[in-house]
């Protein structure tokens, strides 16, 4: 068995080795006797969050140890403006649960990155419902 997914991620398919056996009332599927169980394919991390998280956590430890003295500093070391790092570190207050189901792959198929750069609250009740990630009970 093989399955493949589409370049845009829209589409899978499977091929499944197998012989119909044509009975009186129903056709009959019958898979070989060493063919796997079909499961979906992994969650895929989004690459591009992945990155914009990475850059975020180590940009604040640059600054928080003092190894860059400002963010204009951290700005012409990385080579972007100052506005796109300030968006990048507000990437630490995502809520902790939104952190670890981007990095399993398991965010909304709809999140971009460009979503994320838009301001958001800091509330992570509402981060979950502008990100589309399922409300968190504590209960």
């Amino acid at each position: 068995m093989k399955a493949t997914v589409s370049s845009d991620g829209e589409f899978m398919t499977v091929r499944i080795p197998m012989r119909v056996k044509q009975g009186k009332v129903r056709a009959k599927i019958i898979l070989p006797p060493d063919a796997p169980d079909w499961a979906p394919p992994p969650p895929t991390p989004h690459q591009a969050i992945l990155k914009a998280l990475g850059r975020a956590r180590r940009w604040s430890k640059m600054i928080e140890s003092g190894q860059i003295k400002s963010m204009k500093v951290l700005a012409e070391r990385e080579q972007v403006n100052d506005s796109y790092i300030s968006r990048i570190l507000r990437l630490n207050q995502l809520a902790p649960d939104i952190i670890v189901a981007i990095l399993a792959g398991r965010q909304p198929e709809s999140l971009t990155l460009a979503d994320l750069m838009e301001p958001f609250s800091m509330v992570w009740e509402e981060q979950r419902k502008q990100f589309g990630f399922p409300a968190v009970n504590y209960d």
